[in-house]
């Protein structure tokens, strides 16, 4: 089954919403923002993106920028700023099997559908 994680108020993830459904077939939907993360859940999507935390981190974010910006922080401090301020997580992230993407853009998430 494929997994989007999903903010609708982005037309990135809107856009890659739209490829998914094209392709027809199930698909769960996460609204990230609504539905948070826990550590482990961030750790696993980390994993199977096969990327380091700070790939997967919106920089531009007023979060990152007050907080995080310009600190040496470690994997696992990434991971708990993230569950902290979820917006902070980059999207959307399609899930299939055991391959993922980050749909920036959105084509991107062809490669794993």
């Amino acid at each position: 089954m494929t997994t989007i994680f999903h903010n609708p108020r982005c037309s990135k993830s809107r856009e890659a919403l739209r490829l998914i459904e094209e392709k027809g077939g199930e698909f769960e939907i996460v609204k990230y923002l609504e539905e948070p993360l826990d550590k482990g859940e961030l750790q696993d999507l980390v994993s199977v993106l096969e990327i380091k935390p700070l790939e997967l981190v919106r920089k531009q974010e007023k979060a990152w920028k007050a907080h995080y910006k310009g600190k040496e922080l470690t994997d696992e401090q990434i991971i708990d700023a993230m569950v902290k301020f979820p917006k902070l997580i980059e999207r959307p992230i399609v899930i299939n099997g055991n391959r993922a993407a980050i749909g920036r853009p959105p084509e991107k998430i062809l490669e794993v559908l």
